[in-house]
This record gives C-alpha cells, structure tokens and sequence, in this order.
C-alpha cells in the first residue's frame, strides 16, 4: 500500500510516542480513496428561502476535516466570476481549506447585491444571514469541516455581509475578511445606503455590538469612489469592539509600486483583534486579484493570500464565547 508523506509522517508518530498499536492500525488500515477537485452547485432551503451556492474541494482531500471559507461575492458578481478574481481556489489547492460560493440570485436583488442595508437582513436567523449561516451549516453536515476553523469573506456589498454574518454569529466563524465593504448595520434601507457608500454611516447609527469580538480583517483602497475608505475604518473600530486598543502601523509596498499601511488591533490582554489594511491608489477591486474575474487590480497586495494567513492564525476554540444576541441597529425595536 502506497502512504502519504502526510501518512508516514503520523506512523512516525505515533511510534515515536510509543503508540506501536496504532502505528501499526495507521500502516494497515485502508486510507479514503483521494479524489480530484471539485466545484459544484448545491442548494439550500430553510425559513427565510433558499440558495444556490459552489463548494470547492480541493485536489487530493481524503476525507480529513479541512478549515472552511465561506465567500460573499460583489454586486453583479457569480461563484464563478468571484472564484477567479479572488484565485480563491488556487489557495485552497496550495494550503488545504474548502471553498464556498453563496450565489445571490437576481430575485433576491436586481444587481445580485446582498441587501445588507435592509433591517430584515441584518438580523441572526433572519432573511439572508440565515440563508448564508445554513449553507455553512449544510456543509458541516455534508462534508468533513475542522468546525473550529470556518470563515466568511466578501467584496463590497458581499463584505457588507460578511460583516453582518461575524457580528451575528459569532460562535460559527472563528473569523471574517472584509474587502472594500461596511460595517454591521451601516444602513436600514436603500437611501440611507447610498449614502453610507458615498460618506460613511454616521456613528450614532451604528449598532452596538452584544457578542463576543471576531477577529476581523480589512482591506479598503483609499482611491475607492464606490465605497468611501471611510467604510474601511467603521467596520474595523467595529469588529474590534470600539477605538480603545492597542495598535501597531507598519508600512510596505508591492513590487508594482503600491504602497499600503498595515494596522494590528490589539485588546486588552494583548491579544491581536484584527488587521486594517489601507491600500494606497487603488479602487473598488480586490486587491491582487486576478484580471480573470471582475472588480480586481493585480497591482496591489495578494488579500487572498492575507486573507487565508489572518483566518488559519484564528480557531474558534480560541477565544471566548458569550451568549449570542442578534445584532440590532440602534433605533431597532424602539
């Protein structure tokens, strides 16, 4: 029988620890056939409707539970489209996750916007974010996922989401990537939306946050004429539970001139909270993407790649858990 170098490594082990018997199961016990990748549709349904979504497997997964990203794509965007703009897929290929693609239909929105602006969509088991937690769900049910190690992402309206899916279920992303999008509640209804887009959400109007913090990650292009930079400092004084931390700025560039500054949050204990990355001249697009998809400029840094880094840094098992409240704007229920 022919063994992964995953395989001897763990025989090595094992045997190493003294553990001869199960060294010896491990060398004689049938591994789960490895397959090719994958990248299909399924559905979910529940309460609030149902959605489509991809899931990417990755090439040579044996059945052993892998981390889990789940990524919210653009306004007019598709799995597919978000899948080779982001090279998503790639990673999952190079450092062992599953991939998937919730798939907002023209139905549910006439760009294929998440309507993270809409009260009804900002609230946990409510509308899209129980649509979103579900597909996550199904595929813990579905698929061998490490549930301490399950993330969300998104661009623009889809890292509006992402935001609303941290802030409202905390005990199932251990944490979340926001690119180029706004924080939890930044909007109750379609003016108020543009507006936040154009200015920022006024302060007062953003919610106050109930559960326990997610660790969060921000990419923002200072040039964005889409989604004010202004966005990218809510959502991650947000995510952080306010400005009192501890935060460390360095600087870089890329090889294609782009300069950035890179801000670590820090809480009390010292413990990083999170990453804001501001990315000098560049737009509304995913930075370091791929021209193969849409609304992506290669010239800045790989977000994928920092995005994948920030998330495997993160376990759910980590960090506190508290009881979990759904997120409310603040004139909600009032």
């Amino acid at each position: 029988m022919l063994l992964h170098r995953a395989d001897v490594i763990e025989v090595l082990r094992l045997a190493r620890d003294g553990r001869l018997v199960e060294a010896m199961r491990a060398l004689t016990e049938p591994r789960p056939e490895v397959l090719a990748s994958s990248f299909d549709y399924h559905t979910v349904a529940n309460s609030a409707g149902n959605r489509r979504f991809k899931l990417y497997i990755p090439a040579g997964h044996d059945g052993r539970p892998l981390p889990l990203i789940v990524m919210l794509h653009g306004c007019s965007q598709s799995p597919d489209d978000f899948a080779a703009g982001t090279r998503m897929n790639e990673l999952a290929d190079a450092r062992r996750f599953l991939v998937a693609y919730p798939e907002q239909p023209q139905s549910a929105n006439p760009n294929k916007c998440w309507n993270w602006f809409k009260v009804g969509d900002q609230i946990r088991d409510l509308g899209e974010p129980h649509l979103i937690a579900e597909v996550t769900r199904q595929i813990l049910r579905d698929h061998a996922v490490d549930e301490d190690r399950v993330y969300v992402a998104g661009l623009s309206a889809g890292g509006a989401a992402a935001a609303i899916m941290g802030a409202t279920y905390p005990d199932l992303y251990a944490a979340v990537g926001i690119h180029s999008g706004l924080a939890c509640g930044a909007a109750r209804d379609m003016h108020a939306a543009f507006s936040a887009m154009r200015q920022g959400a006024p302060a007062a109007r953003l919610p106050v946050r109930t559960g326990p913090v997610v660790p969060t990650i921000v990419f923002h292009g200072d040039r964005d004429e889409t989604v004010n930079p202004v966005n990218g400092d809510q959502a991650s004084e947000q995510a952080s539970g306010g400005p009192g931390v501890r935060t460390h700025v360095s600087h870089g560039e890329t090889p294609t001139g782009i300069a950035f500054t890179r801000t670590i949050r820090f809480d009390a204990q010292d413990r990083a909270l999170g990453e804001q990355w501001v990315l000098k001249d560049l737009g509304h697009a995913w930075s370091g993407g791929s021209l193969l998809g849409s609304f992506t400029d290669p010239r800045g840094p790989d977000a994928s790649a920092e995005f994948v880094r920030f998330f495997l840094e993160h376990r759910l098992s980590a960090r506190n858990t508290l009881p979990v409240s759904p997120v409310l704007p603040a004139s909600a229920g009032r």
